[in-house]
């Protein structure tokens, strides 16, 4: 691991914004390309977070900033992973389910998951469930990660699985499902393929499902 790698995990780590787009040139200018740096440097930093977090070391405050953090360097790297033989591990969408607007946790998960070296198309909050679904046929994802902190819009979860029965992409679309107003008994009654309680273990299932 070179110094300059280490350098910019200790800067998404702490939390450090307004360095992380210097230390991610920093890395590119010594060589290191772009692969690289979103796995060895940016991904491991949001591991080392999500451990801390786990752990109760860091609390929701200090894990946003980590994640607006690591965006600082991969808005400067994605681009550059194409021509660098950069292959994404697979690609989720994620969105906060029609109804609802608390998007906190989902923005964690997304940083997780961006972190796992995943392509992520974030459809924000109050997302209709047929437009996520589609998001997901049109990128050819994976996974498609639902959350909601309300209980009257876990109807849209429930919709989501109809849907997938019915276009016969059931198996072949998966479905992760989280938030304060759901729970694994509701992802077994609905049908989805997991519940996660918060964003470390959603990204250790996302990898799971994914064999990585």
């Amino acid at each position: 691991m070179s110094a300059e790698i280490d350098a910019l995990i200790d800067i998404v780590v702490t939390g450090k914004i307004k360095e992380a787009k210097a230390a991610t040139q920093k890395c590119l200018d010594s060589g290191i390309g772009a692969k690289a740096i979103v796995f060895d440097g940016l991904s491991k930093a949001m591991e080392i977070v999500g451990e801390k977090y786990a752990a109760k070391q860091y609390f929701l405050p200090q894990v946003l900033l980590s994640a607006n953090t690591l965006y600082q360097g991969l808005n400067l790297v994605l681009p550059l992973l194409a021509g660098d033989g950069g292959k994404t591990k697979g690609t989720v969408v994620i969105g906060v389910v029609e109804g609802d607007v608390h998007d906190i946790g989902k923005n964690i998960v997304k940083a997780m998951l961006t972190g796992l070296g995943l392509t992520i198309h974030d459809m924000g909050k109050d997302v209709p469930i047929k437009d996520m679904l589609q998001k997901a046929k049109d990128e050819k994802a994976q996974i498609i990660a639902e959350s909601t902190l309300m209980t009257p819009t876990l109807a849209g979860m429930k919709d989501m699985e109809n849907l997938l029965k019915e276009e016969g992409l059931k198996g072949k679309i998966f479905t992760m499902i989280g938030g304060g107003a759901t729970s694994k008994e509701f992802a077994d009654q609905i049908g989805a393929d997991g519940w996660t309680y918060d964003a470390v273990e959603a990204s250790h299932f996302a990898a799971k499902l994914l064999g990585i």
